[in-house]
C-alpha cells in the first residue's frame, strides 16, 4: 500500500474512533457538552436531608406550645404594655432604631450625638421583604424617617396574645428591644404586615426561609406559642430553606 493510501486509512480510523466516542460519553461528561447528552440523575427514594440548621429549627417549631387562637381578637391589648418606645438595651449610648439601621445598611452615614456613636443620618438599605433598594438622603426628615421603620418581626400584638399578655412589665420591654427580633424594613410594606403572623402575611418567596427561622427562634427565645394556622404557614415557609 502506498503512503498516500495508508495515511487516508488513518484518517477514516480517527473519524471511526471519534464517532463512538461521542456515542459513549459517560455521565461526569465536561459541561460544555449538550444537555441532551448527559444522563439526567437518578431519582433517589428519599428526599436528601435539610441542612442542620433548618433541622434545628423544625424541631424548634415542633417544640413550641400550640394554643387556640382567642376569638375577639387582642383583649386589653396596648403598645404602651411593651413601654414607650426604643430604648438603649445595650448601653452603648444609642437606642435600638439606630443599632438596627446601622447594622442593616449597605451604606450609611452617621454622626456622634451625646453617647451615641452612631447616630444615623442617612443612607441606603435593602428592604428584606420585597427586595427593593431604599436610599434615604436625611433620615431626620420625618418623611423619610417613616419610609424605613424597625419592624418587630414577631409583632408585640402577636406576642401579647401568644404569650406576652401574661409577663411582667420588664420582660415586655426587653422583647420590643430584642434586636434579634427587630429589621431595618420599608415604611409601607411595614405597615401592610401590621399584626399578622405567617398564616396572614409573608415577605417575597426568596426571603421566607429566614423570615420563618428568625420567627420561630424568637417564639422559642421567649417561650411564646403558636396557633395551627401559624405552624402549617411556617412549614411551607422552611420548604424554601
Amino acid at each position: 500500500m502506498g503512503r498516500r493510501a495508508s495515511l487516508a486509512v488513518l484518517v477514516v480510523l480517527l473519524a471511526v474512533a471519534g464517532s463512538a466516542a461521542a456515542l459513549w460519553l459517560p455521565d461526569d461528561a465536561p459541561e460544555d457538552v449538550p444537555e441532551t447528552r448527559r444522563t439526567p440523575p437518578a431519582v433517589t427514594a428519599e428526599p436528601s436531608p435539610a441542612p442542620a440548621g433548618a433541622r434545628v429549627v423544625r424541631r424548634d417549631l415542633a417544640a413550641l406550645e400550640t394554643v387556640a387562637r382567642r376569638p375577639g381578637g387582642l383583649v386589653a391589648y396596648a403598645r404602651s404594655s411593651f413601654g414607650g418606645g426604643w430604648a438603649d438595651s445595650d448601653g452603648n449610648g444609642c437606642n435600638q432604631r439606630d443599632d438596627v439601621l446601622l447594622r442593616d445598611a449597605v451604606e450609611v452615614r452617621t454622626r456622634p450625638q451625646g453617647r451615641c456613636g452612631h447616630d444615623v443620618l442617612a443612607g441606603t438599605w435593602v428592604d428584606p421583604y420585597t427586595g427593593r433598594r431604599l436610599t434615604f438622603t436625611d433620615l431626620k426628615e420625618p418623611g423619610q424617617a417613616q419610609a424605613i421603620q424597625i419592624d418587630h418581626v414577631v409583632p408585640l400584638a402577636e406576642a401579647w396574645r401568644s404569650g406576652a399578655s401574661a409577663w411582667p412589665e420588664d420582660r415586655r420591654r426587653a422583647f420590643s428591644n430584642d434586636l434579634g427580633n427587630l429589621l431595618a424594613v420599608d415604611g409601607p410594606t411595614n405597615m401592610s404586615k401590621g399584626d399578622d403572623d405567617p398564616a396572614g402575611w409573608r415577605p417575597r418567596k426568596g426571603f421566607q426561609c429566614a423570615y420563618a427561622t428568625r420567627w420561630i427562634e424568637t417564639k422559642a427565645r421567649w417561650s411564646l406559642a403558636v396557633d395551627d394556622s401559624e405552624r402549617r404557614a411556617l412549614e411551607e415557609m422552611l420548604a424554601y430553606c
